[in-house]
């Protein structure tokens, strides 16, 4: 059996039962990656030190490091201060409590990432719609929405962000001031639809808006110059990501720096008995570390054998070459595709693909970095990233933080019917991308 014929067996049925669930998609993956090895796709040394072909560093240890970071910040009773803070703030009036989260979740989003977001927003939001008699599953959706809007804006805001900026070259900055705009925009018609649909609906009894303002937020902090300690490390940490490509190290290498200094402060402290135990790595999400990794692996075998390059040449020719429609291919393609299917394998599929179109346009062009930014180049990353994270929206499956607040729902005694979120998102989802079309029509295309 050819190479060929090996890659395209084993990644498609890994791809399959990642759709499907039928298997734990961390298993799948590795599982998939050690085939590829085994059987001679990728060498080993392709599959760990290969760039092109192999696992990308750089976003592994990214999201290790972030999810350091937010297992100590979670120490601090943040976000139950920011939950506290939303409802004094609204005068626990539901439709602008509604509003303030979803834009203090959007907010959280893009500078941690939209699956701890609302891993961490969601319980404080069921305690303050329980003290309020209110439904929260409107409150939950809404939240879920506006995590995947606004994890969009940034580096570290998605994951599928994450693996766009490492193929792509693209530093924080470079995310923040061309998806900054669009996901203002976006998050501000989001917020003039939930007004039509709930503004004026929303009520509750006035001893119960009198209970949450008596909430007193001192009291969610268990220490505060930890609180202090952390919004300072946290506030340095982004402007680390800012300015990265200035002091070139890599968004990793700040990550990394970022969570041994807030492993420091935490350990500090600690008491004695306690100081061996090091929960804030135990916390870290290592099946989704493993994931990538075998999926990185996966997706390389595909880019060995030229199938990758052989879509590319397939998109070349549907679109004659013509920027406006590939761009807009990548954008809805990449919405709709991730709408039903997890967007993650996606991207990692996507990203070589854009990489081996830039060098069917491009053959002469050696240096790589230049190769990924020429102009009928640099719209399709956007496109893929605008796509693939505002996609996710469109249904209970489409992202990770869909998921997780289903579960968190279900878990608290409510459900969220696939199609109950799908009449919710979907519009919104469409609405979005087809702004974002008009962005880039606007700011690359015209």
């Amino acid at each position: 059996m050819s190479s060929l014929t090996l890659a395209l067996l084993i990644f498609g049925v890994c791809y399959l039962l990642i759709v499907t669930e039928r298997i734990h998609k961390t298993i799948v993956a590795l599982s998939g990656a050690a085939l590829m090895i085994v059987f001679g796709v990728v060498s080993q040394e392709e599959a760990f030190y290969s760039h092109e072909f192999g696992v990308d560093y750089n976003v592994v240890f990214l999201l290790i490091g972030m999810m350091v970071i937010v297992n100590i910040v979670r120490e601090t009773g943040l976000f139950e201060v920011l939950a506290i803070w939303a409802a004094h703030r609204a005068d626990a009036k539901p439709f602008r409590l509604l509003v303030l989260l979803a834009i203090l979740t959007a907010v959280l989003s893009a500078m941690l990432d939209n699956v701890t977001t609302v891993l961490l927003m969601a319980p404080v939001t069921l305690a303050i719609t329980k003290r309020l008699e209110l439904n929260p599953v409107t409150f939950l959706m809404t939240e879920a929405l506006a995590s995947n809007i606004g994890g969009t804006a940034t580096l570290v805001g998605d994951p599928p962000n994450i693996m766009i900026a490492s193929k792509a070259e693209l530093s924080y900055l470079d995310f923040l001031l061309m998806m900054g705009p669009i996901v203002i925009v976006l998050m501000a018609v989001f917020v003039g639809v939930l007004w039509l649909i709930f503004g004026r609906s929303m009520t509750v009894q006035p001893h119960l808006r009198e209970a949450v303002l008596a909430l007193n937020m001192r009291e969610a902090v268990p220490d505060e110059p930890f609180l202090r300690r952390s919004l300072f490390l946290l506030a340095i940490i982004n402007v680390g990501f800012c300015v990265h490509s200035l002091i070139h190290l890599e968004p990793a290498t700040i990550a990394l720096l970022g969570a041994s200094s807030f492993m420091l402060i935490g350990h500090a402290r600690r008491k004695p008995e306690d100081a061996e135990e090091l929960t804030y790595l135990a916390e870290v999400e290592w099946k989704t570390i493993f994931f990538f990794i075998g999926l990185f692996i996966l997706v390389g075998g595909l880019v060995k054998v030229g199938v990758i390059r052989y879509l590319a040449d397939q998109l070349v020719t549907v679109t004659r070459g013509n920027l406006t429609g590939s761009t807009m291919a990548v954008l809805w393609g990449s919405a709709i595709l991730s709408a039903v299917v997890d967007n993650i394998p996606y991207v990692a599929a996507m990203n070589p693909l854009i990489v081996d179109l830039a060098r069917s346009l491009h053959p002469e062009m050696t240096d790589y970095v230049a190769l990924v930014h020429q102009p009928d180049i640099i719209p399709l990353w956007w496109a893929l990233a605008l796509g693939a994270c505002l996609g996710g929206n469109g249904t209970i499956i489409g992202a990770s933080a869909n998921v997780v607040i289903v579960d968190i729902a279900r878990k608290a005694g409510y459900r969220i019917t696939f199609w109950q979120f799908f009449k919710f998102g979907f519009p919104i989802m469409i609405g979005s991308v087809a702004l974002s079309a008009i962005y880039l029509w606007l700011v690359f295309l015209r």
